[in-house]
């Protein structure tokens, strides 16, 4: 029996190929992505605390944009909703004249300017803080 929808023939095989094949990759993302995650997370917690002189050198943000479709219909017929999120980045440059870029908070992003001088402390790619003054 074959079951027609806007000219895709169900019955094809296509369906019964497509859907899984997309399925595991997925699933294979989603776990390489957390695997990776965990390890960076355990080379941080197993990596020294430091702290060395510094300066800042630049700050930048990354905003993303999110489109939500309104009462959980995917189609959007009730419309959409959108949300963003800020990503705040400090780049640093110690007296070797090396330079490590880290995540941090907003608030403390606001707390920092390009050109401060002081010592910064990190583990691996961990952000801990930047104490101004030399």
């Amino acid at each position: 029996m074959m079951f027609g929808y806007g000219g895709f023939d169900m019955g094809s095989g296509a369906f019964e190929i497509l859907f899984p094949t997309v399925f595991i990759i997925v699933i294979v993302g989603f776990i390489v992505i957390t695997v990776k995650g965990i390890g960076t997370w355990n080379k941080n917690n197993h990596s020294p605390r430091l702290s060395v002189s510094a300066t800042v050198v630049s700050k930048r943000t990354e905003v993303t944009h999110h489109r939500h479709a309104n009462a959980g219909d995917a189609t959007g017929a009730h419309g959409y909703s959108t949300s963003s999120s800020t990503w705040y980045y400090v780049t640093f440059e110690v007296e070797s004249g090396d330079r490590m870029e880290f995540s941090v908070t907003g608030f403390e992003y606001g707390l920092l300017a390009e050109g401060d001088i002081g010592k910064l402390s990190f583990q691996g790619t961990r952000y801990l803080f930047f104490e101004r003054g030399e």
